[in-house]
């Protein structure tokens, strides 16, 4: 799966990998629920950090199409809530039953 974080490229990351971001995902939902500035930007920034620690950078010439797309670690939480609004459940999709 290739993940674009915005203002940082894409980011080639494996399935096995896809349950460690997904309970990241988890967090940064509460957070966003609970309205809690410093909880969200912890589990923000976690999620990130996950993303690019797991995944391959992909090179900046690359075209590769992106299956999903990140906020950069500045975005603020009614960036991320309207990018939730549009994404559906979590940024990170779940993987099939």
């Amino acid at each position: 799966m290739i993940m674009r974080v915005m203002g940082e490229g894409q980011f080639q990351v494996g399935e096995s990998d896809l349950n460690r971001l997904n309970q990241l995902d988890e967090e940064l939902l509460t957070a966003l629920e609970s309205g809690d500035e410093s909880a969200f930007r912890a589990a923000l920034g976690s999620l990130l950090d996950a993303v690019k620690e797991v995944g391959s950078p992909l090179p900046d010439d690359s075209l590769e199409p992106s299956d999903l797309i990140l906020p950069d670690a500045e975005a603020t939480i009614d960036e991320v809530r309207e990018m939730l609004r549009t994404e559906g459940d979590g940024l990170i999709p779940g993987l099939p039953e």
